[in-house]
């Protein structure tokens, strides 16, 4: 039968605080890419940072020692987190998803964040359809609790997330005429506020390139990013030219896929006599036109590998500022005994001549360009804009245009003489 054992552990934290430390810096001398640790005197790192421990008196405080003892090696990656962390109970605060401000001595919604209705992954609580709000409604209630200009609404909004509730608005700042609306809020609004951001930055490029030029935007170079590259670069071939945004990319291993896909050439076409008899190209998926790429500070690892490999094909230019230089793997360091991490890095990259490479280095703009807060204030976007000039310039003399179908073949063939035979 089943033996029921109760056991509880006694836990010397200070022991088990010093035993983390050793093993952290055991794992950056053990599994670091090369056997050097970047030229440290790792005994000594050892000696300096040990008696730190003794002053430990939370687990963060040992995150931050280990932190900077692995801040030794000069690497990026070297990342340190979690462990036996005290239980804190949170507050869920419910979101509805918009923007608001205060006028009128009232809360007016400014923006409604939709989530553009076509993805069922993202809920948009004020973006259903038949919900009937509309920027610049203002929000009187919530749940019968009237908003004043001293009231802050999020702490009505308090354990609200995913159920359903009432909110009560308004096109003007007072009660008279109002309505009641069942809504649900959102634990998050991440999603609702990227994809605004994606949708109004490709918007934003059709509207200054006239209609020419696609917009992709590849949040990181793993799943999510392999994702958002073929649903935008795909979906828009019957552009002429694309801006590829590659800023804040996450990093991940898809970025020889995503380079290979934008080099390819053009070898021939399959005419058609459907429709408008436009031909299919062959490969039969692509824009064949010029193509730049935005890097910022904050694109790393992947986003690394993804300019580096975007410049080396020569591909178009890169436009934006030095991305951040990370280029090592963070693959098989061992957990701490209480769950924690620290990464030892593993997988340094190093170049076709021999050479360390990328990494604390960084990919450096063709055109810089820097994001000036003035300009960003203003709901600008100096860099993007900087790409679609560019990418207009190399337009007027890289444009692709279809071949014209050749005049039909003529095939058929018999001897001479042979309709006299007989």
């Amino acid at each position: 039968g089943k033996l029921k054992i109760d056991i509880k552990t006694k836990l010397d934290p200070k022991a088990e605080y010093k035993q983390i430390f050793k093993e952290g810096w055991r794992f950056m001398r053990d599994f670091l890419y090369v056997d050097n640790v970047h030229g440290a005197p790792w005994n000594e790192v050892y000696q300096w940072y040990s008696p730190w421990i003794d002053h430990v008196r939370h687990r963060t405080d040992l995150n931050y020692v280990v932190d900077i003892m692995s801040g030794e090696v000069a690497i990026g990656h070297s990342y340190v987190s979690g462990g036996d962390m005290p239980d804190v109970d949170r507050v869920p605060v419910g979101l509805l998803g918009c923007d608001l401000k205060l006028n009128k001595g009232a809360f007016q919604i400014t923006k409604i964040f939709n989530g553009e209705r076509w993805n069922p992954e993202i809920e948009s609580p004020l973006g259903l359809p038949g919900i009937n709000v509309t920027e610049g409604d203002y929000l009187i209630a919530i749940n019968g609790k009237m908003l004043s200009s001293n009231t802050n609404p999020y702490q009505l909004l308090e354990q609200t997330a995913g159920r359903e509730i009432t909110i009560t608005v308004n096109n003007k700042p007072t009660a008279n005429g109002a309505r009641d609306i069942l809504v649900k809020p959102v634990s998050n609004e991440r999603s609702l506020r990227y994809i605004d951001w994606v949708e109004g930055n490709r918007r934003k490029v059709d509207e200054l390139s006239n209609g020419k030029l696609a917009y992709v935007y590849v949040p990181n170079t793993s799943g999510n990013g392999f994702t958002s590259f073929n649903r935008y670069y795909f979906s828009q071939q019957d552009k002429k030219g694309a801006v590829i945004d590659e800023r804040n990319n996450g990093g991940g291993s898809a970025a020889d896929y995503m380079v290979d896909v934008m080099s390819r050439e053009l070898y021939g076409y399959f005419n058609s006599k459907a429709n408008d008899n436009r031909p299919w190209t062959g490969p039969i998926a692509g824009i064949w036109g010029p193509k730049v790429m935005i890097i910022n500070e904050r694109a790393g690892s992947g986003g690394d590998l993804l300019p580096f490999m975007f410049k080396k094909k020569n591909v178009g230019p890169l436009v934006g500022t030095r991305t951040w230089g990370g280029l090592v793997g963070t693959w098989d360091t061992p957990r701490f005994i209480d769950g924690g991490r620290m990464v030892a890095p593993r997988g340094g990259f190093f170049n076709v001549d021999g050479e360390w490479d990328v990494e604390g280095i960084g990919i450096s703009p063709d055109i810089e360009v820097i994001q000036d807060p003035k300009l960003t204030s203003q709901g600008r976007d100096p860099q993007l804009e900087r790409a679609v000039e560019e990418a207009l310039r190399l337009l007027e003399t890289q444009e692709f245009k279809l071949k014209a179908e050749p005049k039909a073949p003529i095939r058929w063939k018999r001897p001479e003489g042979y309709d006299k035979d007989n």
